[in-house]
């Protein structure tokens, strides 16, 4: 078994982060464990916008996102990281459809480019790093200020009021193998309490061109979140200030 198939039990055995992706992962993970190329598994369990295809079909020289939109397929790859991407699909299609669609966007107006731009960079950003959060309005506040003692260890209760939801593909895969220095680009905005069809509603309204440039992203370290990792529960944990930097410094976002 290959590597990276090997690491979709983490899916099952892993943090609170895959609660939203274990049903469906667990279905396209025994497909592919049984033999099943990964494009041929997402098809098969999850009810995205697009269709999901062998990776070689891309044409070469075109770009991944303009193909996406034109064709509604999918270039998909057998590795951790398209897995993640598939579920994101399948799960929140309206958010992710809006985003390709805001990307090809770019792409015909200004071409591919040696940089991508504001918005089509912060597409990237949320699209691989992004997290949406639903709570108490002290919580958001202490997070725009990077609180972070306030945040997580004086507001420590209101956190049994959130929650989370990783958006991020690259950010998913990160945290099959969880490190402190994890960090997500929360969107700037409170997202429904509800199921998940709400929330990619939500999302998809959210996303315009004008929003995504001016990256309305906060920086939250995720295993700072208790009940995210044991270590936290010994609030010494929060005094890395590597990680939960003050107001100025760049928060670790790898």
């Amino acid at each position: 078994m290959a590597g990276w198939q090997a690491q979709l039990a983490a899916l099952q055995e892993g943090g609170p982060w895959f609660d939203p992706w274990r049903d469906i992962g667990a279905q396209v993970a025994a497909e592919v464990q049984a033999g099943a190329g990964l494009h041929e598994a997402l098809n098969l369990h999850a009810a995205a916008s697009v269709r999901f295809a062998p990776a070689q079909e891309l044409p070469r020289g075109m770009a991944y996102e303009r193909y996406v939109h034109e064709t509604t397929r999918c270039p998909t790859r057998d590795n951790l990281h398209d897995f993640f991407n598939g579920l994101c699909w399948g799960q929140l299609p309206k958010a992710k459809k809006k985003l390709n669609e805001l990307q090809a966007m770019q792409i015909a107006r200004a071409g591919v480019g040696d940089a991508r731009g504001p918005v089509r960079d912060a597409i990237t950003v949320f699209d691989e790093n992004g997290a949406v959060l639903h709570a108490p309005p002290e919580l958001w506040a202490a997070l725009a200020g990077r609180q972070w003692r306030r945040l997580f260890v004086d507001l420590r209760p209101l956190w049994r009021q959130a929650r989370l939801i990783v958006f991020g593909h690259a950010l998913l895969e990160k945290l099959v193998q969880p490190r402190k220095d994890i960090a997500a680009h929360v969107w700037r905005g409170d997202c429904p309490a509800g199921s998940m069809v709400e929330v990619d509603a939500w999302l998809a309204g959210e996303f315009t061109a004008e929003r995504l440039a001016a990256k309305p992203f906060a920086p939250l370290p995720v295993l700072g979140i208790p009940g995210w990792a044991a270590e936290n529960e010994n609030l010494s944990f929060y005094d890395d200030s590597l990680v939960f930097r003050p107001p100025g410094r760049r928060t670790p976002s790898t």
